[in-house]
């Protein structure tokens, strides 16, 4: 017994526990799923099927195979809002929090567990910031789940499914799921701007990046104080970053479909379909229109955005916006003739300029050999199965409805997406990298030609 901890603990890596805390994780929703009770009478949820929920419910996608409003029952929902929980949060901030709850002491290595599933770079107030990280989160989705339950009051005939609807929703919205209980997503609020207006906020607050929450909270706090406080670069770059692709989209987005779909629309129709649809590339999949319905070009710029994806310690996926910020910075600076990145009177630590590329240039080696194996095996259009793998990866959820209709292996291939696109590239690479060594020599350096 102590041989076989002593192996688990030594031989596996922060990274390789926290993936498998997922793969756990996947295994246990896989089973609730799967249970009858989870499930309307008469509708039964295939072994692949429930799986695919799982992964996409731990993940934080969305996409599904089976109708969550026609497949789950009311117990069934309150699962996946807590499997929901666990993949938007974090597997480690939540069970921080039960540990703490049941008076465990958090040791060294939970704190490195800790530390790799947050994406930080210290041990420093890492417990702190998981408490603080559920109670903001637990309070949003609250706020969330009151505002909509109200509201919802005149849209649904008793006050049970008002307020059912809106915990879920806000659940949902807030961790960025895409998930919906309405069988049609935010489609029957399309003209009820409040509804899209409270989801585009909870939307935003979750695919953020915790870290910049924390930062606002501390803000405001020394404000009361008037007490002076500096944001980070991290916060300053993922904030610009952020609302500037949010920005970007909603003006192609109108561009490009001013004369398509968004033609006969008044224009604050044209603004919020514009501007709901781009904020929910950030991650959150949820739609107040039939996807399908764009323009190409459209379609192209939403599969950018997802594959970029939300903001990092977030609850959200892809390549996430301050690598996209960094890549970009570099790129610019090497054709300025700098040797640096500098930018906010900081300067860029190289390694973070190597790992946004390595970032990048394995994502998109990913998500296209998963292209050309889908386009091989499933008969569906190059664009449709485009716009499906950046969803999967990015974890946003949206669909052109091609996803029940998918072959096992197209199934097991967009699984294998969505849970690359939770844990992040780093750790899909770090699985079976052992650990950092240094190197005791070196070979005289020669130059090669590049480009």
């Amino acid at each position: 017994m102590f041989s076989q901890r002593k192996w688990f603990n030594i031989k596996l890596t922060s990274v390789q526990m926290i993936v498998l805390f997922y793969l756990v994780a996947v295994i246990t929703a896989t089973i609730l799923f799967s249970l009858p009770i989870s499930h309307k009478p008469g509708v039964e949820l295939s072994f692949l099927d429930a799986i695919f929920t799982a992964v996409s419910a731990v993940s934080v996608t969305g996409l599904t195979v089976v109708s969550t409003a026609d497949t789950f029952s009311v117990t069934g929902i309150f699962m996946l809002a807590f499997v929901l929980q666990f993949g938007g949060i974090g597997i480690m901030t939540l069970g921080t929090f039960i540990w703490l709850i049941l008076g465990k002491k958090i040791g060294l290595r939970e704190r490195q567990l800790i530390m790799t599933d947050q994406n930080r770079g210290t041990f420093s107030g890492l417990v702190q910031l998981t408490r603080e990280i559920f109670k903001l989160i637990v309070i949003i989705e609250a706020i969330g789940a009151v505002i909509l339950g109200l509201y919802f009051l005149k849209y649904f005939p008793t006050w049970q499914e008002a307020f059912l609807q809106g915990f879920f929703a806000s659940v949902s919205a807030t961790t960025n799921a895409g998930f919906d209980i309405t069988g049609t997503s935010l489609m029957p609020f399309a003209d009820d701007y409040f509804v899209q207006s409270i989801n585009m906020i909870l939307l935003i607050l979750g695919a953020i990046g915790f870290p910049v929450l924390m930062e606002v909270k501390e803000f405001v706090r020394n404000r009361k104080h008037k007490k002076k406080f500096n944001f980070s670069l991290f916060t300053k770059l993922t904030t610009i970053t952020f609302f500037g692709l949010t920005i970007l989209g909603t003006i192609f987005i109108l561009i490009f479909d001013w004369s398509n779909f968004l033609l006969d629309k008044s224009w604050h129709e044209k603004f919020f379909y514009a501007l709901f649809q781009s904020v929910t590339t950030r991650n959150g999949g949820l739609a107040t229109m039939e996807v399908s319905e764009f323009s190409t070009p459209t379609l192209l710029i939403i599969s950018v955005l997802m594959f970029i994806g939300a903001s990092p310690s977030s609850v959200g996926g892809g390549i996430r916006t301050t690598t996209f910020a960094i890549v970009l910075l570099a790129i610019f600076s090497f054709s300025r003739g700098k040797k640096s990145v500098k930018i906010f009177r900081r300067e860029l630590d190289p390694d973070d300029v190597i790992k946004s590329f390595v970032v990048i240039s394995v994502a998109i080696f990913i998500c296209g050999s998963a292209v050309i194996f889908l386009s091989a095996y499933e008969p569906f259009p190059l664009l449709h199965i485009i716009f499906e793998v950046a969803s999967a990866f990015g974890t946003t959820g949206l669909s052109m409805g091609i996803t029940p209709d998918l072959s096992p292996l197209g199934k097991q291939i967009i699984i294998v997406l969505m849970f690359i696109g939770r844990i992040g590239i780093f750790s899909f690479l770090f699985i079976v990298r052992g650990k950092e060594t240094h190197e005791h020599y070196h070979f005289p350096k020669e130059k090669v030609i590049i480009g």
